[in-house]
């Protein structure tokens, strides 16, 4: 009894953020062999890193150090990416670990977190686990982004704005207009670019002009790396050094930061395979347009969002899940009505269409 006193009621009552299965498990569960699986429900890219990453990670020397705790050689490639100094820089485990140490750094129990919905998970999940409330914001019928509600529940005690460009599940863009008025409030905004390079556009720029703007991005998506967990962020220089006083020493391993660097210098083949995903993404939206049970949402991102009619997303997702193909399915009150389908490879688009002809 006392052990089970010892854990805090945040964490007792907290609603955990499902992360998705792996293939391994979801082939076990479908008794096929695991590349039978076409894994589209986590925004994964399919090429895979470039061959440099793959060279790099073979090489590794000094594997008994501990990692470089200043991640210095990986920063200064990001610093040469995005145009930023490398002293606003900061590698994270994922940028889910970035969010995390935000919020360990900025909130106090009783702070406001306002999160426009619907939109990546662990901005809803993680921030009472800090001590704050959680304030959601309905996005538009369109999905998007309603900134007169947004400014209206700005309160004294709202510490963060979290908004994802292109937006998690849904696909759409914060534009120029919004983000500067939204930046004009003076809270602080943390944009989510984990997307953008499939998008063509970044609005980090204007972390140039306000103090009060975070950008976070990651390596999962664009370059096929979500087994390392690497991920980073832009961040105010005072905001940096306060991420630098509380982050794990050694948070990014010695083979992450390898291939943060290896990865920048073979981006022209990561670009390549970046337009193979775009133009993928168009070939599926206008298939999916076919169907008189789906309405599919355009996207900037490697994924499309699809609201299935007459409420038979979940039957739809069985039925995907007996050809062994996995797409994103949900149980929020936003999203009870829609499937989320990761862009693929063109092979793994002719999967997806052969089985919704059959769908009944």
């Amino acid at each position: 009894m006392a052990a089970r006193r010892a854990v805090r009621a945040s964490i007792e009552n907290a609603v955990e953020y499902l992360p998705v299965e792996s293939r391994e498990t979801i082939a076990e569960r479908l008794g096929v062999p695991p590349e039978q699986v076409a894994k589209l429900d986590a925004n994964e890219n399919p090429y895979g890193p470039p061959p440099a990453v793959i060279a790099a990670l073979a090489s590794l020397p000094d594997l008994h150090l501990y990692p470089d705790p200043d991640q210095r050689r990986a920063r200064a490639a990001l610093a040469d990416y995005t145009g930023m100094p490398a002293e606003r820089i900061l590698l994270g485990n994922g940028s889910d670990e970035l969010i995390d140490l935000l919020l360990l750094v900025t909130i106090e129990p009783g702070d406001e977190v306002v999160v426009p919905v619907p939109s990546f998970g662990v901005y809803l999940s993680r921030p009472p686990l800090f001590g704050a409330r959680v304030i959601t914001v309905p996005r538009r019928e369109d999905f998007d982004l309603d900134l007169e509600t947004i400014e209206d529940a700005i309160t004294p005690r709202t510490k963060l704005l979290f908004l994802a460009s292109p937006n998690n599940p849904t696909g759409n863009l914060v534009t120029p207009q919004q983000l500067s008025r939204l930046l004009r409030t003076g809270i602080l905004v943390v944009l989510d670019e984990a997307y953008y390079e499939f998008a063509g556009q970044t609005l980090a720029p204007f972390a140039r002009e306000f103090e009060n703007l975070v950008i976070l991005r990651t390596f999962s998506k664009w370059a096929g790396l979500a087994g390392l967990r690497i991920g980073y962020g832009i961040f105010p220089p005072h905001l940096a050094a306060a991420l630098w006083r509380v982050k794990q020493p050694f948070n990014v391993s010695t083979a992450a930061q390898a291939a943060v660097e290896a990865a920048l210098a073979d981006r022209t083949w990561l670009m390549q395979r970046v337009l193979h995903v775009r133009l993928e993404r168009g070939r599926l939206y206008r298939a999916l347009r076919r169907y008189p049970f789906l309405t599919p949402y355009p996207s900037h991102g490697n994924f499309i969002l699809c609201r299935v009619h007459d409420g038979r997303a979940h039957q739809l997702h069985a039925h995907l899940l007996q050809h062994a193909i996995v797409v994103r399915r949900y149980d929020d009150e936003w999203l009870r009505d829609y499937l989320r389908i990761t862009v693929g490879t063109p092979e793994q688009t002719d999967r997806i269409l052969a089985a919704l002809d059959t769908f009944r």
